[in-house]
């Protein structure tokens, strides 16, 4: 596949705009559709509303992996790319900003989780502490499209670029999203969904990949916008 996309006389017999279209949008459908993956893969028994030991051991290993990529994702990937790209600009000055944003990040959902949880009416213990569990899935839900929004608005920028260079963009992409998207649907079991309601929502969150990448098709020309959007990414 990569030999076909370099050579320069395929290249350039294809329609530009067509193939950028879509690319980018099948490339952006491609990566949604990793969120419905673990409902194909993880055992329906851990998606189940009764729980048991065997059940709960299981959701701790899969809670423990999610847990294990997240951090993973974030000290071997995002925070050294990010430090890096601050040495290569000469900025020295940035280390001090990076860790204040890392902080504001992680208290920002942590104030706004406990916030939602002292203003629940719910009158009934139970019911409320069942409520309560939930609000943790709707924030890595929150998260999740923000996460899918950087990834389509990637996605169509790289198309935008080249075929190729897109192609590769989606590639990398699915690399990195597939394990995401099992830890994310272990964090919406452990707070009170079932398989197909995590399933629902991971499709939802999909959308906003979805719209990233016609963001970034629909402004190919703008060129403010298309610094702004290099800037994110």
């Amino acid at each position: 596949m990569e030999y076909i996309l370099s050579v320069p006389e395929i290249v350039q017999s294809l329609p530009t705009g067509w193939t950028q279209w879509a690319g980018a949008i099948g490339g952006a459908i491609l990566v949604g559709l990793t969120g419905v993956l673990p409902l194909w893969v993880v055992p329906e028994k851990l998606g189940g509303r009764p729980s048991g030991p065997g059940n709960d051991d299981n959701l701790k290993y899969l809670l423990a992996f999610a847990v294990g990529g997240l951090l993973g994702d974030v000290f071997l990937h995002l925070l050294p790319e990010t430090y890096q790209h601050m040495i290569d600009a000469g900025d020295e000055a940035g280390a001090g900003t990076i860790g204040v944003s890392v902080l504001t990040g992680i208290l920002t959902f942590l104030v706004l989780e406990k916030v939602l949880e002292l203003s629940n009416p719910e009158t009934n213990e139970e019911l409320r502490e069942k409520e309560n569990k939930k609000i943790v899935g709707y924030l890595n839900l929150l998260a999740n499209c923000t996460d899918n929004l950087l990834h389509g608005l990637a996605v169509g920028t790289s198309f935008l670029s080249s075929f190729r260079l897109g192609v590769t963009t989606t590639a990398a992409i699915l690399l990195h999203e597939i394990p995401h998207e099992f830890g994310d649907f272990a964090i919406l079991l452990k707070s009170g969904f079932d398989r197909w309601e995590a399933a629902k929502a991971q499709m939802s969150t999909a959308l906003v990949g979805l719209m990233g990448a016609l963001l970034a098709l629909a402004f190919e020309n703008n060129n403010d916008l298309e610094t702004l959007l290099m800037y994110i990414l």
